[in-house]
């Protein structure tokens, strides 16, 4: 018979298991929801429901390049303490070799490839079972680059920040893991700041020019001079959202733009990922911790 969807939601939320697993029950079960609650009880899918409305805010990136194709990618965990651990690197191994070869279009896409242990979905499904705590893909990009292009990547902490830069004019892999170096620690926004979209810029200029309003010291200055500073102002507030004007990591006295063009080479894009950025994190204190614990 034929599935639908709200059956395949209405089992996800009764169960936590992934989407296509509780398709599948369903269609083992000829969509008979009860059958289809034990036979994932039985498969042991259903262990991820206790998990279900945790919160997923530690975790590792990972970012890796084949050819003229790169991939970075994030995995959340509950602690830190099951990021470092075997089982939970070994997911990230599994999935970074199907998901380079695959280059999913999306996070949709990417939770459909299928690796040696299953699709991703169902890696993670199995992960929350097995591991004891919600393990979430969140998000994914893959990187192309042209063939006079070079890949610079950089994975700081065991992939607590990873970076992917793409660099053309030069093919030297060092200037490239610099430069990747450069954007997991120095957190660019933009290459530069002609990358910066227009409404931005007027947002600042506009916050800007209400404080100089405000500031006694400007009161009288020619307009030409007014624009000036304000200029001068705007320009200074995205330096260090920009990778060209940001200080080079490894000579402060130097531009990243210096430096790239010293060596003929010149910033294409990147993409930064650092693990559990912008996700809320649930404060516990310990006896609650504890209580959660014994409860669950």
């Amino acid at each position: 018979m034929a599935i639908t969807a709200s059956q395949v939601k209405e089992l996800r939320e009764k169960t936590g298991a992934g989407m296509m697993d509780c398709k599948r029950a369903l269609t083992e079960c000829d969509g008979d929801m009860a059958k289809a609650v034990d036979w994932l009880r039985e498969k042991g899918m259903s262990k991820a429901e206790k998990k279900a409305g945790r919160i997923a805010a530690e975790g590792l990136t990972r970012v890796a390049a084949q050819g003229n194709h790169a991939v970075i990618f994030e995995v959340n965990s509950e602690t830190d303490f099951v990021a470092k651990n075997e089982q939970f690197l070994h997911v990230l191994d599994v999935l970074q070799a199907s998901l380079l070869e695959s280059k999913p279009a999306s996070l949709e896409e990417a939770l459909k490839v299928s690796t040696p242990e299953g699709t991703v979905e169902e890696v993670i499904t199995n992960a929350t079972a097995t591991i004891g705590e919600k393990i979430s893909f969140r998000r994914i990009d893959v990187v192309e680059k042209k063939d006079d292009e070079i890949f610079g990547t950089y994975m700081h902490m065991g992939g607590k920040i990873s970076a992917v830069v793409v660099l053309k004019g030069t093919q030297d892999a060092q200037i490239a893991k610099n430069i990747a170096m450069q954007v997991a620690s120095m957190s660019p926004v933009y290459v530069s700041q002609s990358e910066i979209p227009s409404d931005v810029v007027e947002h600042e200029r506009k916050l800007q020019m209400q404080m100089m309003q405000n500031d006694p010291k400007m009161a009288g200055k020619p307009e030409k001079v007014l624009q000036g500073i304000l200029k001068g102002k705007v320009d200074k507030h995205f330096k260090d959202l920009c990778l060209n004007d940001q200080e080079y990591f490894l000579e402060p006295k130097q531009k990243v733009s210096q430096f790239l063009k010293e060596n003929g080479a010149e910033a294409v894009c990147f993409v930064r990922y650092q693990a559990g950025e912008g996700i809320e994190k649930k404060e516990e204190n310990f006896a609650e911790e504890v209580m959660s614990q014994i409860k669950g």
